[in-house]
């Protein structure tokens, strides 16, 4: 019942609106992950980063696509908001709270990957001013450093977060990119890795139009 909730929902109201009232910019999209274990990153601006991302996908595979979230801010205060984001969304909970060990903390995650699923993971943590990328963390690198078989698929995003900046309800309609990239290899140490992820998004925005019409605006 959960997959058919999902199903209806991305084909009924998401991608209508991602793909009718947003204007994407699309590079890429025969590098998006086909199959799981996967891991999608990208930079984080606004909620519609991940239903955009998660609507690049079929809907014959949109059940095995999910975000990780953070449960104090999906399921804490229960309601409308934990039930879309359980039945409609399927993320995998994650406990930011900083009191759950390591091994505790990437549980499920490790469980969804095994499951053959593909997961999207905001390596900055949360979101960020609109068009401004903040310090990329280390969890991406704890989940995957001992997973040989778990690919991970940077995707820069440029634009969403004018469209629906934090704190904002109201959509408005602007000119996007989703500029998606190689997939790279996990390094043995998180700096390197890290590094390797800075250089993807960095390669990645100078392939964004709105980047392109954002630096001539300020040139005038």
């Amino acid at each position: 019942m959960d997959r058919l909730f999902k199903i209806l929902f991305f084909g009924l109201i998401i991608k209508p609106i991602v793909f009718v009232v947003l204007g994407l910019n699309l590079r890429g999209h025969d590098k998006l992950p086909k199959k799981g274990p996967a891991v999608i990153v990208a930079n984080h601006n606004s909620h519609l980063d991940t239903i955009v991302l998660m609507s690049l996908y079929p809907l014959s595979m949109i059940h095995r696509v999910r975000p990780v979230a953070a449960v104090d801010y999906f399921l804490g205060q229960g309601g409308l908001l934990a039930w879309l984001a359980l039945k409609c969304i399927d993320i995998v909970p994650m406990d930011r709270s900083g009191i759950t060990e390591r091994e505790a903390l990437f549980s499920e995650c490790h469980k969804a990957l095994d499951n053959g699923d593909i997961l999207i993971l905001f390596p900055e943590g949360s979101r960020g001013k609109p068009e401004q990328m903040s310090k990329l963390k280390n969890g991406v690198f704890f989940l995957l450093n001992e997973r040989n078989d778990t690919k991970v698929t940077p995707v820069m995003l440029q634009g969403l977060g004018r469209s629906l900046p934090k704190g904002e309800a109201l959509l408005v309609p602007f000119n996007c990119d989703v500029i998606i990239g190689e997939s790279i290899t996990v390094t043995k140490q998180a700096s390197t890795f890290i590094e390797q992820l800075n250089r993807a998004f960095s390669t990645l925005s100078k392939q964004c139009i709105t980047h392109f019409y954002q630096d001539v605006d300020e040139g005038q």
